[in-house]
């Protein structure tokens, strides 16, 4: 059950990070939350992203942790919990491998398992 809680609010901080660097961030990178972990005692959080241009991945992360006490601010305002967690910043790079799977699938005319077919 404690696992659930954590999963939950852990998705609900992903959500409002996800909100805030759409309100606060430019669009060069697009900059996608793609997840968010918490630690055991719900003191840290780890958000995942990826960027559009991938290169510009690095840019993002300074943007981010240069902005991660005004992102905390943010989520202690629009959540309700005790303890407002530190937020740390990764590249999401499982998430950039199934990308590069899809496209080297879509490459080689596969159908996708992602993709619906088309009637």
């Amino acid at each position: 059950m404690s696992q659930d809680r954590q999963s939950k609010v852990a998705d609900e901080i992903a959500h409002h990070i996800a909100a805030f660097i759409q309100k606060e961030a430019n669009n060069d990178p697009l900059i996608t939350v793609t997840r968010a972990e918490m630690n055991r005692d719900y003191s840290q959080a780890t958000i995942f992203i990826t960027t559009i241009p991938e290169e510009k991945q690095d840019a993002a992360l300074v943007f981010l942790k240069r902005a991660g006490s005004d992102m905390r601010h943010y989520v202690k305002k629009h959540m309700r919990i005790k303890q407002i967690p530190f937020l740390s910043f990764e590249v999401d790079f499982g998430e950039r491998h199934r990308q590069h799977i899809d496209d080297l699938v879509r490459d080689a005319g596969i159908p996708s398992t992602f993709e619906i077919p088309k009637e």
